[in-house]
């Protein structure tokens, strides 16, 4: 991305450049162990337009950078490599297959008088490895969630089938990648929770039991509400991903503007049946369309264990969104979606209504909001729950914050500091901030900020 700033003293202007992505591979150096074989390592490789003997003298770099790291240390290879201009990240999700992604580092361009070549300068400080790291592996556990894991598609039909699934996936995926959004959040990937009084809580719970009973097929259920999540069945790691699909992926696609009143505590009453507004986020637009298609999304979850694939089934009313996961062998037909629509839509438009009314209520009972005191980024590893008050807004594509990029960008290193240290040492932060001098002693063990 390109940014232009003015030169307030001679009125030339400046052009900013923003991290981006150069290229992304995945291979396996088993594949090709043979000199001549080179090319059969490279299961991946984006921009597809590269040479051939270019990709492979980058494949062959980066493996060789790895096993020579390998030599210091065994059970940790190399994770990244710095250069001047850009920065490349490695990761092993599986035995043998390597995920690279090569980053360049934000510049900024000044013009020169005299009509000479403007002066490049490379900022390659401002990336953040812990950043960008955990934008790779997310790329993997994105793939996961939708395709399983690689050596499950290899043993299902070799190396061609691992291919095609990499393909169809990454080259639609890494057009969604908006590295210049990218920040300190990304590394804890967390969950942000709506908050309930209890009474409201119970209903949902009593909801999903409910709705469990009723439609056998349910395995897991997932409820949310303005895209904060309330309850869920799954495991925490597939609950992270899944969490991450819908609030960056398919929420914002199916974003429409509400009617109005549709988020009002009111309900509609109708003699003999209540009004809804449930639909299918996935799977057909329009039950009363003959021609509907009743093709659902897959997922895999638990691939460590029991390996499940399931359909999944996303259906909304108003502000409220629950997921409900069919196990992959069961027909999704048009007879099994109407009862599910008229089983669910009822109930989760009230859900909706109740919920609304009682976060109205809470709201006018705290009064209007207001600055808060301290600007704070919170996560807790036990249940993955996240929250922030320096971002105002934080999509795929935007990140907006209430405090300076030199200060993301130091909290950024301070998280790396906590990823390296062992449990039995200490860091000791000194902070400059409008003023105040702030020292603080913080154990090894401690990741929150």
């Amino acid at each position: 991305m390109l940014m232009i700033s003015p030169r307030m003293a001679s009125g030339m202007q400046e052009k900013q450049y923003t991290p981006s992505l150069l290229s992304f591979f995945i291979y396996n150096p088993k594949f090709g162990p043979r000199e001549g074989e080179e090319e059969k390592k490279i299961l991946f490789y984006h921009p597809i337009e590269i040479e051939k003997n270019e990709k492979i003298r980058n494949v062959g770099l980066c493996e060789a950078i790895v096993q020579f790291t390998r030599t210091f240390c065994p059970t940790k290879p190399a994770k990244s490599l710095h250069t001047q201009k850009n920065r490349q990240f490695f990761h092993e999700p599986e035995e043998n297959y390597w995920m690279v992604m090569v980053v360049r580092n934000p510049m900024v361009e000044k013009p020169n008088k005299d009509g000479k070549p403007p002066t490049v300068e490379y900022q390659e400080e401002e990336i953040i490895d812990s950043v960008y790291g955990s934008v790779l592996q997310q790329c993997y556990s994105m793939y996961k969630l939708f395709n399983g894991t690689f050596s499950r598609a290899f043993e299902a039909g070799g190396v061609e089938l691992l291919i095609q699934k990499l393909e169809k996936f990454f080259y639609r995926y890494l057009q969604t990648l908006h590295l210049q959004s990218c920040d300190l959040l990304d590394v804890f990937g967390g969950i942000s929770f709506f908050p309930l009084d209890k009474m409201t809580y119970l209903k949902i719970q009593s909801f999903v039991n409910r709705v469990e009973e009723s439609l056998s097929h349910v395995k897991y259920t997932a409820f949310l509400y303005n895209d904060q999540l309330i309850w869920s069945g799954l495991e925490q790691d597939d609950m992270q991903i899944l969490y991450k699909y819908l609030t960056t992926s398919l929420f914002p696609r199916h974003t429409e503007p509400e009617l109005a009143g549709r988020d009002s505590p009111l309900r509609p009453e109708v003699a003999g049946n209540l009004l809804h507004y449930g639909r299918f986020l996935t799977g057909p637009a329009n039950l009363k369309d003959p021609d509907a298609k009743f093709r659902f999304p897959k997922i895999f979850v638990n691939t460590e264990d029991s390996y499940e694939e399931l359909h999944l089934i996303v259906y909304k009313a108003m502000s409220a969104a629950v997921c409900f996961m069919v196990n992959a062998a069961v027909d999704l037909s048009r007879e099994l979606c109407e009862q599910l629509d008229s089983l669910v839509g009822p109930q989760l438009t009230l859900l909706a209504s109740d919920i609304c009314e009682q976060y109205n209520i809470n709201r006018r009972i705290s009064g209007p909001e207001k600055e808060p005191q301290f600007k704070f980024i919170y996560f807790n590893h036990m249940n993955l729950a996240e929250k922030s008050t320096i971002h105002m807004r934080k999509t795929a594509s935007v990140s907006l914050t209430s405090v300076h990029p030199d200060l993301m960008k130091i909290l950024g290193d301070i998280n790396c500091d906590f990823a390296r240290v062992d449990e039995d040492e200490e860091i000791i932060v000194k902070a400059m901030i409008t003023g105040l001098l702030e020292r603080s002693l913080i154990r090894g063990s401690c990741t929150s900020f």
